[in-house]
């Protein structure tokens, strides 16, 4: 795989096209050392950019939280959005936004920082190995859990929010899983490191972790409109780690996700059913504007 900062071509950086391996940031940038950083991550498929709005008014609203004003308005960032892709000529791949404060101060307050922001884009195909989307991946439980709401902005897309991600996927894959269920402050079912989770039960329900401590995501909420369109009742509740030996199937979703079943939760298995496989593809016709 070719180095993110070796690549070709041009990303939007504070206004500007510039060469891919041009643009930089200064070491004592204030996003870097205390993380007063906001990205989004966007899904492009077949040349069309998958809820762009949506996704940039959740830049907006993390930004915001963060105490970041963005010197760009909305209707910019998505035209910025369209030219990157446009000019990068990315058929099916991601974007990443991101927004952050400069080096004009080095401590914890940073008022006087400049903001910056960059968009970049690039071909990319499935998160998860392709195969996995039908056979389904399998998670282990993380020692990390998702903090109180009362303890940081929890419903921004926050870079200081996914350190214990990190850490919890790299210690799935040590062990040999693909990724990482993590509890919240409360030792309830939250999330993956980085994709929401359903579960199916024997009476063809999902259910689904309230997002009370973690991001609602946008495939999560399209997932769900999905399911009510098909008449499948999603229940939105608290959900015990006890829980999990009852329930027969088991789904992420995410902009990077997708929607990818679930084949083991640690000790816990669970079947890559008709009904999730069939959300998977009704979730691909729609992003894909498939008739």
């Amino acid at each position: 795989m070719i180095p993110y900062d070796k690549r070709e071509g041009k990303i939007w950086y504070n206004n500007d096209l510039v060469d891919w391996q041009d643009v930089k940031i200064h070491i004592l940038s204030h996003g870097l050392h205390y993380a007063s950083c906001v990205f989004e991550g966007l899904r492009v498929y077949d040349g069309e950019i998958f809820k762009l709005e949506e996704h940039t008014d959740r830049l907006y609203y993390s930004a915001k939280k963060m105490d970041i004003k963005i010197p760009y308005s909305k209707d910019e960032i998505n035209n910025a959005t369209k030219k990157i892709v446009s000019v990068q000529n990315v058929q099916n791949g991601y974007v990443r936004p991101v927004a952050w404060r400069g080096s004009e101060m080095m401590a914890v307050a940073a008022q006087q920082a400049k903001i910056h922001m960059a968009i970049a884009t690039w071909e990319w195909g499935t998160y998860f190995d392709p195969k996995l989307k039908t056979e389904g991946i399998k998670l282990n439980i993380s020692n990390w859990r998702r903090p109180a709401p009362n303890t940081i902005p929890w419903d921004t897309k926050a870079s200081g929010l996914y350190m214990i991600c990190t850490l919890s996927k790299h210690e799935a894959e040590k062990q040999g899983y693909s990724d990482s269920l993590m509890l919240d402050h409360e030792g309830n079912v939250a999330e993956a490191t980085g994709a929401n989770i359903f579960f199916k039960d024997n009476n063809g329900e999902l259910h689904t972790p309230t997002p009370d401590c973690f991001l609602n995501g946008i495939t999560r909420r399209t997932v769900i409109e999905i399911a009510k369109s098909k008449n499948i009742k999603v229940n939105e509740r608290k959900i015990s780690p006890d829980e999990l030996s009852s329930f027969v199937g088991s789904f992420l979703t995410g902009t990077a996700a997708e929607v990818t079943p679930i084949s083991k939760i640690a000790e816990h298995t669970y079947k890559v059913c008709n009904l999730i496989l069939d959300l998977s593809a009704s979730y691909d016709k729609l992003v894909r504007k498939k008739k």
